[in-house]
């Protein structure tokens, strides 16, 4: 095998890779809702700066400017073009959107994220999400519910802005384990942050 192809297949491999990792999204649980995790998974990613995309500001050199390999670029490009999200297992009470108490205490977490200095300026999408037990209509009016739900529950009980929160219903359209459609994981609520 030629050094050329050899180099070329480990790089696509590793994109492969980075892609399948940032796919595993992981549901935070009672008990693993903290501020911290929140404001770390929704925290807007830091835009590498321009110097630093084209080598400047690093070692001088005389008429040799070092290349960004294209995977790294691709990787970050990718990273960039995510929006940050974090998925909370937020519980309700069976086939409706009325929240529980541990769902409140989740949210009341949630909430002091979002009113955190590094989230206070970014909006958000309050997405519900139902397992496929059952019907699609059924399943994406039950989401849409729960939605908003929390989105009422974020506004009226901690005085979050109304047009920083928005809520979107998914139905059972994005299952996290497709393997177990009863798993708890598939009935989420995600919230994302939107690009400013």
């Amino acid at each position: 095998m030629n050094t050329p192809f050899r180099i070329t297949t480990l790089a696509l491999a590793l994109l492969l890779a980075a892609g399948a990792t940032t796919a595993q999204e992981k549901v935070l649980r009672e008990g693993q809702v903290t501020q911290q995790a929140l404001i770390d998974a929704l925290a807007p990613a830091a835009q590498p700066s321009e110097g630093a995309a084209s080598g400047a500001g690093g070692p001088l050199t005389r008429s040799f400017r070092p290349a960004v390999r294209p995977a790294v670029v691709a990787t970050t490009a990718a990273a960039a073009a995510q929006p940050a999200r974090a998925s909370i297992l937020v519980t309700f009470v069976t086939n409706s959107a009325d929240l529980t108490a541990g769902a409140k205490s989740a949210l009341d977490v949630l909430a002091a994220a979002m009113k955190s200095e590094k989230l206070a300026s970014v909006k958000f999408t309050i997405e519900g999400h139902a397992d496929p037990r059952g019907s699609e209509e059924l399943n994406m009016r039950l989401s849409q519910a729960r939605a908003e739900s929390v989105r009422a529950y974020l506004t009226s009980a901690h005085g979050l802005a109304a047009e920083r929160v928005n809520a979107v219903g998914k139905g059972s359209s994005a299952l996290m384990n497709p393997s177990d459609p009863a798993a708890p994981e598939n009935r989420r609520v995600t919230i994302v942050a939107q690009p400013g």
